[in-house]
């Protein structure tokens, strides 16, 4: 079965000259699967962008064309970043938006991990 995307992965994506290192980037975390790293216009204290290192625009994209190592190593890696950070006791949020409706602004996968303070309810009415 086709996987719908929001478009063709884009090379030229922040997220991916984040990844060769063509833009700098203020890294929190990296491994073989993920980096993470500060989100340059931060919402919370601790708002920390945490993005695969594998060409994947979306989680439907992401989740039918990875493999069981990316997607595992990807899952431990936002679980170590918040680990890291200190936010396992007081609690934290994962947010991650995919395509036009949800706001997706980079098509790029990466999951937004926002804490440090009382985040509210989820959704604004």
């Amino acid at each position: 079965m086709p996987v719908p995307a929001l478009a063709p992965y884009d090379d030229a994506n922040v997220f991916a000259r984040i990844l060769r290192d063509e833009i700098p980037s203020r890294r929190v975390y990296e491994d073989a699967f993920a980096i993470a790293f500060h989100d340059l216009h931060p919402l919370t204290p601790h708002h920390v962008l945490v993005i695969p290192r594998g060409r994947y625009v979306s989680w439907a994209d992401f989740s039918a064309t990875a493999s069981d190592a990316e997607i595992a190593g990807f899952v431990r890696a936002v679980g170590a970043v918040a680990r890291q950070l200190g936010l396992e006791d007081s609690g934290y949020r994962l947010l991650a938006n995919v395509g036009l409706d949800a706001h997706q602004e980079v098509p790029h996968l990466h999951v937004h991990l926002f804490g440090g303070q009382p985040l509210g309810p989820m959704l604004a009415r």
